[in-house]
């Protein structure tokens, strides 16, 4: 008898833990049903991946998509949409919005507005506070978080928890792997005479290496005293690299697109405020220590921190300039160019970006191809040439600092639970967004 299903994947090179290879793949009911040859079968719809690559759904697991309180630069809404269209399945959204997200009623009411509102899958972190710090088993087990977020040095928002007692009463409450912005926020304010006004290349003198590296040693002696797993967010020195490379045991982390990919002096001199972020971008120096973290295996995931500000928000005169640029939506297209030039391969692209979220956060049916899982893929078409513009940007702020730059290596479409969400850059209404489940934490 011939198998039947929802939705049949024909013909494209699946890459996935076992490695790459020609296989059609089977949905019924959102989750993989079959993979392997399903000559015969029969399904409501059948896409032809021919010639195409078949991933795991990409999870991006740090992006700031502004709402509550910030919706002029993004919303939930926007910002997933974005998301979908650079072929990301699932998303993790981070907790410094107005309010802020560090209650289980800020937490609900972001889960309830997201629903069917947001087009990819979502999680939102829980910000840690020392006012919230005894409440954290309890914040970091509800439905729909990854986990607690800590901002040890100041970034957008007023989220901040600068001081070792104040992590280490965090950290010796979680039995999650918690996330941490790691700047030293005194060495930043001594260092606020290093910012040049009108001068936005000042911004990584002024948030120097030293500034990054103290911060997260402080972090792993931290992490170590008290038994806690953490997670060092948007590394940008090579000497971070070198640091976590000897406490992987404690220790994982995050490399950016943007650190990976823009460096300075060169993208202060063509961007001005569109490259400021923090961590800044640094000098060549640093992009070669993160790649060879990457190369090396002492990253873990790649995170786009899609940061959107408006155009206005970014042409202030320096440092009156706000920190951040837009990047879910190219975080696929720019790796996939750097998998094209030979700089890591695509299996540990899927590594970075589907089997490392899975493996550190303990994301349940996700981050693989394999039956039982949810039918959630990224499809991309490896050779084909396409640029850049700010056109095609979905965030509401409308910009990207690659706009003009040409890629090779392209998303073709996003399946998310078995629905076809975007092909060739059309969407498909209404959104069917829903909470991430964890294996750590209660179902929802």
């Amino acid at each position: 008898m011939a198998q039947t299903f929802d939705m049949i994947l024909k013909g494209g090179a699946v890459v996935n833990h076992d490695g790459t290879g020609l296989r059609d793949v089977g949905i019924t009911a959102g989750r993989i049903a079959a993979i392997g040859s399903l000559t015969g079968a029969s399904a409501g719809e059948t896409i032809d991946c021919t010639g195409l690559h078949v991933l795991p759904g990409v999870i991006d697991s740090q992006v700031h998509f502004r709402e509550p309180g910030l919706t002029h630069k993004e919303d939930l809404e926007t910002g997933s949409r974005a998301a979908v269209l650079g072929g990301v399945t699932a998303v993790f959204e981070m907790p410094n919005t107005n309010p802020l997200t560090t209650s289980a009623e800020a937490l609900d009411g972001k889960l309830k507005a997201a629903h069917h509102r947001m087009h990819c899958d979502f999680a939102f972190w829980v910000g840690g506070t020392h006012e919230n710090a005894r409440d954290v088993p309890e914040l970091e087990r509800l439905p729909g978080t990854p986990g607690i977020k800590v901002f040890m040095g100041s970034s957008t928002g007023s989220l901040l928890v600068e001081d070792d007692e104040g992590v280490r009463q965090i950290l010796k409450r979680t039995r999650r792997r918690s996330a941490f912005h790691s700047e030293d926020e005194a060495r930043l304010r001594e260092r606020m005479g290093e910012r040049v006004p009108g001068d936005p290349s000042s911004h990584p003198v002024w948030r120097d290496v030293e500034t990054a590296l103290r911060c997260t040693r402080r972090l792993v002696a931290i992490a170590r005293e008290t038994g806690a797993r953490i997670h060092v967010l948007h590394i940008s020195t090579a000497e971070e690299i070198a640091c976590l490379a000897k406490h992987k045991d404690v220790a994982t982390c995050e490399a950016t697109p943007h650190h990976l990919t823009l460096v300075a002096p060169d993208c202060y001199q063509r961007l001005g405020a569109y490259a400021q972020m923090n961590p800044p971008v640094r000098d060549e120096t640093h992009r070669r220590g993160i790649w060879a973290g990457v190369q090396q295996s002492v990253v873990d995931v790649l995170g786009s921190d899609h940061a959107p500000h408006t155009r206005e928000e970014k042409e202030h005169a320096y440092p009156a300039t706000h920190s951040g640029m837009t990047g879910v939506q190219t975080l696929v297209p720019i790796m996939l160019d750097h998998v094209n030039v030979g700089r890591l391969t695509l299996e540990r692209f899927v590594d970075l970006t589907s089997a490392g979220p899975k493996r550190l956060f303990g994301i349940a049916r996700k981050g693989r191809i394999a039956v039982g899982y949810d039918g959630d893929f990224t499809i991309v078409d490896l050779k084909r040439r396409q640029t850049i513009r700010n056109e095609w940007i979905a965030s509401r702020c409308g910009w990207t600092p690659y706009d003009g730059v040409e890629v090779t290596g392209w998303p073709v479409g996003t399946i998310l639970r078995g629905r076809r969400v975007m092909w060739e850059g059309s969407l498909s209404e209404p959104s069917a967004g829903e909470a991430v489940c964890f294996e750590e934490a209660l179902s929802p």
